[in-house]
């Protein structure tokens, strides 16, 4: 989920630490066919050219959430969306993906809803040219940095089952009586696996460590352990959780904009994938914006009109 090295200033409250936005699920993940609405989603430029990936969750047919950096296009001024986006709801969206063509001949990520499973668009695929950022401005404003996204789909993918949102202030429990409390969650999101540091030797010692990365590009889920929403990084508009520790997983570059289900065996969504501190090879504390926050709630409301909020579900 994280797509660029940012690094946060230490007035922001990281000290000489390195922020990056969210990238995918780690250490010990696996396979996702139980969230069949969490897609991968591509963003484009005006002429349909590829800027990033990200992944994003259907609240209804036609509605996906994601991360506002996500939807940002950061090569426009003050935080301008993306002009176009592409998704794909398959839990295999690009593992035949060829670094040489740039293509994925099955499913045809990242460049079209067709390949050799045919066309999927309106089944397993959609387009959008409209979706909306709730402030996301490269990390302005920190703690609060506004990280959410919407897209609007053109075609609506009918499932059986879509993400919910959490009401308003869902995870202000878990600040207190932490002991008698489930702390579990889920995530679940496509990009890197693995991503390996490499220690710098010979002439380039002294440099930052290079990297190098796995991306099966495919839906998996990992449960993490939810630490904090009341620390200098947080404030309170993040929660903060861990996949370090027996049967754990995390989040890294990729899985931006996936969903945080609480409890984790529920499809309830009170958080996306949203930055994390560069350590522990990606398999780390994890930052993730909160949705179940009243401005955030009633900004998408506000956004998306009485229509499309009406199909959506706020437990």
């Amino acid at each position: 989920m994280r797509r660029t090295l940012l690094a946060l200033a230490a007035a922001a409250g990281l000290a000489i630490m390195t922020a990056m936005p969210a990238a995918a699920i780690t250490k010990n993940f696996r396979p996702d066919a139980e969230h069949p609405f969490v897609g991968l989603v591509a963003f484009y430029d005006a002429d349909w050219e590829f800027l990033h990936r990200c992944t994003a969750e259907l609240l209804s047919p036609t509605v996906a959430l994601t991360a506002g950096h996500c939807t940002n296009d950061d090569s426009q001024p003050n935080g301008a969306v993306a002009a176009h986006a592409r998704a794909w709801f398959l839990q295999d969206v690009g593992s035949h993906y060829d670094p040489v063509t740039q293509h994925d001949p099955v499913s045809g990520y990242p460049d079209s809803c067709t390949g050799t499973l045919g066309n999927g668009l309106g089944e397993w695929c959609a387009e959008s040219d409209t979706m909306y950022n709730y402030g996301f401005d490269n990390f302005a404003g920190f703690p609060d940095i506004h990280d959410i996204g919407l897209v609007v789909f053109d075609q609506a993918i009918e499932l059986s089952e879509y993400a919910e949102l959490a009401p308003a202030g869902t995870v202000d429990r878990l600040a207190t009586a932490r002991g008698t409390q489930d702390v579990t969650m889920r995530v679940s999101g496509y990009g890197l696996s693995l991503r390996h540091l490499v220690p710098v030797r010979g002439p380039g010692a002294g440099t930052a460590p290079s990297a190098y990365t796995v991306s099966y590009r495919i839906r998996l889920q990992a449960d993490m352990i939810f630490t904090n929403l009341r620390s200098a990084n947080s404030g309170g508009y993040t929660l903060v959780a861990e996949g370090n520790g027996t049967d754990q997983g995390g989040t890294c570059n990729g899985d931006s904009g996936g969903p945080v289900f609480w409890p984790s065996t529920s499809n309830q969504v009170v958080a996306v994938s949203s930055w994390g501190i560069l350590n522990a090879g990606c398999r780390g504390v994890g930052y993730y914006y909160r949705t179940d926050r009243g401005p955030v709630l009633a900004w998408m409301e506000d956004v998306l009109g009485e229509e499309l909020w009406s199909e959506i579900t706020v437990n």
